[in-house]
């Protein structure tokens, strides 16, 4: 990318937004990447020659694209509130999700995938259980099916130690696989640890591009953390990569070339791939900011007595 003075960096040169020169410098543009590429790694006195620049493109997408799913730690944040229905619909760039937290009273609340589903799809019966068609002779579809209203409602009864567990506000034991409840016992024996949670689940539908709620009230906030693919939404002029990757993704696109290629020596190949293998380790012990005093905190937090 062009340099840019100190003027242009804060303020846009007076144009909305005015942030969108922040932090530039830490990245470099998918163009530049494939005309520093083109320029510097192939032509006649190199190991490629004759490359079209869209071969260069495609392999640059597609490290990009790699990277952002575990080794960049990019992570986008979005928060909305869900609606009478207890779903948030998922970002446009959404692949993966890392966090999914309820916003309640000034505090972060992280909830937990519900191990059951929560939601359904379903057909009109008639009450024969026979299925109704319209007139074009589709399946009839209702609103919600009954495990959707189920949670909607809140009539849904729960694994978990929620409002809804059907043991909620009790203790009990279990004897020969069948549970006693009492509320004199005071403890809960055999509790499996995996459901013992209070706040509300979700169940993520990626067919459909929502997370569905349960236990939650409509209206209630939550923040989704999660990953793209870096593309932008197609947006190629808007793609770009941190420096400390630069290295790496032109190994990655060098190695990807030279391995879809016949005839190539294969030691060749393999260079190819070790060169792109180191590089990228180095890339993140160069991401991963391990300062001293992280550690020297991290140390003193061991240094405890537990009572």
């Amino acid at each position: 990318m062009s340099y840019i003075n100190q003027y242009q960096y804060y303020t846009n040169n007076g144009n909305n937004p005015g942030d969108a020169n922040w932090g530039s410098y830490q990245y470099v543009s998918l163009n530049d990447i494939v005309n520093n590429f083109m320029l510097m790694y192939q032509g006649n006195h190199e190991l490629l020659n004759n490359l079209n620049r869209y071969q260069v493109l495609f392999h640059a997408k597609r490290g990009i694209q790699e990277l952002n799913y575990d080794a960049m730690k990019e992570i986008k944040i979005l928060q909305l509130d869900i609606t009478d229905s207890l779903r948030f619909v998922l970002p446009a760039d959404y692949v993966n999700w890392v966090r999914i937290s309820q916003w309640k009273d000034g505090l972060l609340y992280p909830l937990n995938e519900n191990i059951q589903t929560n939601w359904s799809e379903s057909y009109l019966q008639d009450n024969k259980s026979n299925l109704l068609f319209d007139q074009d002779g589709n399946v009839l579809r209702p609103e919600d099916s009954q495990v959707d209203m189920g949670r909607i409602t809140g009539g849904a009864r729960s694994i978990y130690l929620n409002e809804n567990s059907p043991y909620n506000g009790q203790s009990g034991f279990n004897d020969n696989g069948t549970w006693y409840f009492d509320y004199a016992i005071g403890a809960r024996f055999g509790l499996n640890t995996e459901t013992a949670n209070s706040n509300p689940t979700f169940v993520i539908n990626k067919k459909a591009g929502v997370i569905n709620f349960a236990s939650l009230g409509a209206s209630s906030s939550i923040v989704l953390e999660y990953i793209s693919d870096g593309m932008e939404n197609g947006e190629d002029g808007s793609v770009s990569l941190n420096k400390m990757f630069e290295e790496y993704i032109y190994a990655y696109i060098r190695y990807s070339i030279l391995n879809g290629r016949i005839g190539v020596n294969e030691y060749v190949v393999n260079r190819a791939r070790k060169d792109k293998s180191s590089l990228l380790r180095n890339a993140k012990i160069r991401l991963s900011n391990i300062h001293p005093g992280r550690l020297l905190m991290s140390l003193r937090g061991q240094n405890k007595w537990i009572k």
